[in-house]
């Protein structure tokens, strides 16, 4: 496959999230033009930036025509360049030059029925290296045999961190997107902020982030830090941070279903408009896909209707190597098989592992269900009724008679139980974060 990167550096952590934020909003908003349009007006501006992922594969008509369902891949990254050395003193100090990728996340939307499963890939967990194409695609850099994967997109940008993960997990990448950390301070102020919970006080000189026991609505610098914290968390390692940020995505998911959100079509439009902003000032650079229109909003309509309990996130199953203490994280692959293999079948998930590999959150309890919207149609049915107005036909009623024509439903397949070694919970599930011991 063709891989190229642009001239210009692309990238961004947490805001991987927002990015997520946007495919969201636009599923839920009551308006489709007004979303369609948003969507067109912010990916349009993006072209001249992209990156080519393949040259060879052409979009389908629709989600459903790929086959497994679609995966987009989001990255963050620690680049410094563009960014506030008052919010980010290491970058004044230079101590780690370069762009890796510590944020890792593979996006599967799956086909009929949808489902969403977002696995987080752990900075620190050494895989292969595939050889890479060069981002100015001017030749190929040699594989490697082990690497921490963060190191992947330092090696060969955006398209290697692509295929590197399409490499562990067998999965192809459709879009992808990479982020660098200002950007999520802009589009938290768009989103309005985000709920999350802490179970204790947290104080983290890393970050600088200052939180009392309780529920927190988090933006700006704030939300950011929140994003990027591991020290004042669970094991004070990536991998409580991994259940930190899933934690802060499961909230955003749920207020981007709320009526309180995205009832509103100028919430998506000041989304989508923050995003163009972000892309001029080189805070986001996406892959080809995620400049075609139609694509966009394809991924965003499939996502309106997906119910909490089938919005997953999962971490990939690793395990310190013996005698190394917590410096080599070692995947898991056997475990991650089959949880890769579930979503190639489009079978639900049953999670039976802990909800943090790292011990970063808890599951406090279940979240309300949003409200259904009210039907604009007058004729339609109230619950348990009949249209208004409709007659029975003699000797029946219309909704016998289609019942009756109707093909039976089709049984929907066995949720597959995950190892106990894949950490993860679900939307549904109201988690906080752990302050460290």
């Amino acid at each position: 496959m063709a891989r190229h990167g642009r001239l210009r550096t692309p990238s961004v952590v947490a805001r991987l999230v927002a990015m997520l934020a946007v495919a969201l909003g636009v599923g839920v908003v009551s308006s489709a033009g007004v979303a369609a349009f948003a969507v067109w007006d912010a990916a349009s501006a993006v072209t001249e930036n992209a990156i080519v992922l393949d040259e060879d594969v052409q979009l389908p008509p629709s989600l459903g025509a790929i086959e497994g369902g679609v995966n987009i891949l989001l990255v963050g990254t620690d680049s410094c360049e563009g960014q506030d050395v008052a919010l980010f003193p290491r970058c004044a100090n230079d101590d780690s030059p370069g762009e890796r990728n510590d944020v890792t996340m593979l996006v599967h939307i799956s086909d009929e029925p949808r489902r969403v499963t977002v696995v987080s890939f752990p900075r620190d967990m050494l895989v292969p290296i595939p050889a890479c194409e060069k981002p100015d695609g001017s030749g190929t850099l040699p594989a490697m045999r082990s690497q921490m994967i963060n190191s992947s997109y330092f090696y060969g940008g955006l398209g290697c961190t692509v295929d590197t993960v399409e490499a562990l997990t067998g999965e192809t990448i459709h879009a992808a997107a990479a982020i660098r950390w200002t950007g999520v301070i802009h589009l938290s102020d768009a989103i309005g902020g985000v709920d999350v919970c802490v179970t204790g006080d947290i104080s983290d000189k890393h970050t600088g982030l200052h939180l009392t026991e309780g529920t927190h609505t988090l933006q700006g610098v704030e939300a950011l830090q929140f994003l990027r914290i591991r020290h004042g968390i669970g094991d004070g390692s990536d991998l409580g941070r991994i259940s930190n940020q899933q934690q802060f995505m499961s909230s955003l998911v749920r207020k981007l279903q709320s009526d309180s959100v995205l009832a509103n079509p100028g919430v998506l439009f000041s989304l989508a408009t923050t995003t163009l902003s972000q892309v001029s000032q080189g805070q986001l650079v996406v892959s080809s896909a995620l400049t075609n229109p139609a694509f966009m909003v394809q991924v965003a309509m499939a996502l309106k209707d997906v119910a909490y309990e089938d919005i997953v996130f999962v971490q990939y199953p690793t395990y310190y190597r013996p005698g190394d203490g917590r410096s080599d994280v070692m995947p898991v692959t056997s475990a991650a098989d089959v949880l890769f293999q579930a979503l190639r079948d489009n079978r639900p998930l049953s999670l039976t592992g802990e909800a943090s590999q790292g011990y970063g959150v808890e599951v406090e309890g279940e979240a309300a269900k949003p409200a259904p919207a009210a039907s604009a149609d007058p004729s339609a049915p109230a619950e348990g009724g009949s249209p208004a107005g409709s007659a029975p036909a003699e000797g029946g009623s219309p909704a016998g008679d289609a019942a009756a024509s109707a093909p039976p439903p089709t049984e929907a397949p066995a949720a597959v139980e995950l190892p106990s070694t894949i950490a993860g919970t679900t939307a549904a599930q109201v988690t906080c974060t752990v302050p460290q011991r």
